[in-house]
């Protein structure tokens, strides 16, 4: 392998880890959600049920 490629090989490789690094630190370090603000599938009205014919 030239030189060239191993230097595009090293800047992608590196510009992935980077990318995938920061998007992880941005996720992880989210506040804690409330657990009463998160609605389950049973509390959700969609609407459709109440007249099926």
């Amino acid at each position: 392998m030239t030189s060239l490629g191993w230097l595009m090989m090293t800047v992608s490789v590196t510009t992935v880890l980077c990318l995938v690094s920061f998007c992880l630190t941005k996720v992880l370090s989210l506040p804690a959600v409330d657990m009463e603000e998160v609605k389950g599938p049973l509390e959700i009205d969609t609407g459709d049920t109440e007249d099926a014919d």
